[in-house]
């Protein structure tokens, strides 16, 4: 077992603010032994891409024993990697080889919630004295028999489910398979902080903990108030699932996670160079609870926000308007921002505007994306600009796109296989026939096609991800907006004595955009075309234009 993996790399305490993390989900990155599912060895077999790309760490989405209900996020053996996924011995080699690489690896836990094929849910169902009847969120019905409160799943209909064995119901914010655990129990938490320390022995460099803000719910079960229209948003559930018409102040986002947080914290402080992001899934108050969750500097790094995942355009306004709501609301805070993940509608086709310039609109969100303040996530095949797939109702695996199909199709379409070989027609994914369909539109997009080619998204991305380490403001500095009109975006990112300025085009058209005061150096290798004159700069259709204060 490896139990010093983190000091293979160069020990930086500081080395999340400002990391670019690329997000790998396990079942579609490569497979290796040609059952269509992606697996362990095929990660490690493939990390020289991910690092040529140069960024600091992996997320790995979760490869613990589950009966994939939820493709992973149904946990039923925390301690243990899925046959399906290999062995522990291959997440072994897997961290040697990205410490080689100078990678660092982050693993996906989910700690709100289990598997009911679980040991301790199959223990706490099994009556109501046992030693861990408490250990998950039991209460009884109402007199009529109808759930204790007006709680919803985010998987559609209530968020409880009637055991006949118990006679009681059990809290579930997710699929029935999935119920919650009772973190008010100090046993389990216990429990699953062992199960943290269990993966930094075995060298594992930080978490990307899931629904962090789901971990407490309301001890006297009280219904969450509706929540008026206007307010509604779909950041976190689409627009047609009424988990959006509730209020959701008592079914999560409760005040005793801050101390499960700081025994979280206090733990990775024992290893030396441990970093952890959190999930914060609400609409209404997720930069603000993003703020208390990273205050302080004893509870979480950073959170992972859901802002840049929702279905609105992105424009400079939102951008700005966005920054500033999360510098009023968590100013001691740092986030991890996103556009794309295994979740939601790949970005390209979310905010996209044709066939025509697709590339080069990648080109832009890209690099404004790794030059907003705060850390950045990259979902695999970003870099390839590879679009939304459209999949068939009967190639539908994702249990919520079933239940609310045609109107929301789930989130297969954003975990087709990674293509890495265009003539190949499995993209060289695997040998056998993959868990999903690969679409023929991705193979055109595949790694062999855009490695040699200087003017690919896939060269874009090493080639920014290269100017930005080179420019410590882009990295670590703060912000400050210029302009956020219009289509035209501008900031100025500074660190210390250095000063950057940056400006996007976010539109299809050539424009033009102001220059600020001060004497400004133009830089270069960042891959866009735009010129500087005495008054202005001339900024071609999705462009940027990047410069040094002197």
């Amino acid at each position: 077992m490896t139990t010093s993996g983190s000091t293979l790399l160069q020990p930086d305490k500081d080395w999340w603010r400002g990391a670019v993390i690329y997000q790998i989900y396990p079942r579609s990155f490569q497979d290796t032994n040609g059952d269509g599912i992606g697996d362990l060895r095929g990660i490690t077999e493939r990390l020289s891409h991910v690092a040529s790309l140069g960024v600091d760490a992996i997320w790995i989405s979760p490869f613990f024993t589950s009966p994939m209900r939820d493709f992973g996020y149904d946990v039923s053996d925390y301690q243990d990697v899925d046959p399906i996924f290999g062995v522990l011995s291959d997440f072994d080699a897997l961290i040697e080889e990205a410490h080689r690489l100078d990678i660092r690896v982050m693993i996906d836990l989910v700690l709100s919630h289990t598997s009911d094929r679980h040991p301790w849910f199959v223990e706490s169902r099994s009556r109501r004295t046992n030693p861990k009847a408490d250990w998950y969120v039991w209460a009884d019905s109402r007199p009529d028999g109808t759930p204790p409160n007006n709680w919803l799943s985010i998987f559609g209909g209530s968020a409880w489910q009637w055991d006949p064995t118990r006679l009681q119901y059990y809290m579930h914010n997710f699929l029935t398979s999935q119920p919650d655990l009772n973190l008010h129990n100090p046993e389990v938490q216990d429990a699953l902080l062992s199960v943290a320390r269990f993966w930094l022995q075995r060298g594992v460099d930080g978490f990307r903990l899931d629904t962090i803000n789901f971990y407490f719910h309301d001890k006297e079960l009280r219904d969450n108030p509706a929540l008026a229209p206007e307010r509604r948003n779909a950041q976190t559930a689409p627009a047609v699932n009424p988990y959006n018409y509730q209020e959701h102040i008592y079914d999560k986002n409760q005040p005793e996670n801050l101390e499960f947080l700081k025994r979280f914290r206090a733990l990775m402080e024992e290893f030396p160079a441990i970093a952890a992001v959190g999930e914060v899934g609400d609409s209404q108050r997720g930069l603000e609870i993003a703020g208390e969750y990273t205050s302080g500097g004893d509870k979480m790094h950073m959170c992972y926000a859901f802002e840049f995942l929702a279905p609105e355009p992105l424009t400079p306004a939102f951008v700005a308007d966005t920054q500033h709501a999360l510098e009023k609301a968590a100013p001691e805070g740092w986030v991890c921002w996103a556009f794309s993940n295994h979740d939601v509608v790949r970005h390209i086709s979310r905010w996209g505007t044709g066939v025509n310039d697709h590339e080069a609109h990648a080109k832009l969100l890209s690099s404004l994306l790794l030059s907003l303040r705060g850390s950045v996530c990259i979902y695999q095949g970003e870099e390839l600009a590879l679009p939304e797939a459209e999949i068939a109702y009967e190639d539908l695996r994702d249990p919520y796109g079933i239940q609310f199909w045609p109107d929301f199709k789930g989130r297969d379409g954003c975990r087709t296989p990674m293509v890495w070989e265009s003539n190949d027609p499995t993209g060289g994914f695997s040998d056998g026939k993959p868990w999903l369909p690969v679409p023929p539109a991705h193979l055109e997009r595949a790694v062999d096609v855009q490695a040699g080619d200087d003017a690919s998204v896939l060269s874009h991305y090493r080639r920014f991800l290269a100017f930005r380490k080179e420019h410590v403001p882009l990295v670590k500095g703060e912000i400050e907006f210029q302009m956020a009109e219009g289509v035209i975006l501008s900031f100025v990112r500074s660190h210390g004595n250095e000063k950057i300025f940056c400006v996007f085009n976010m539109s299809p058209v050539a424009r033009m955009a102001d220059i600020p005061s001060g004497t400004l150096e133009a830089l270069e290798g960042h891959g866009f075309a735009s010129v500087m004159h005495d008054d202005y700069i001339e900024l071609p259709a999705w462009s940027g234009f990047f410069a040094r204060f002197v």
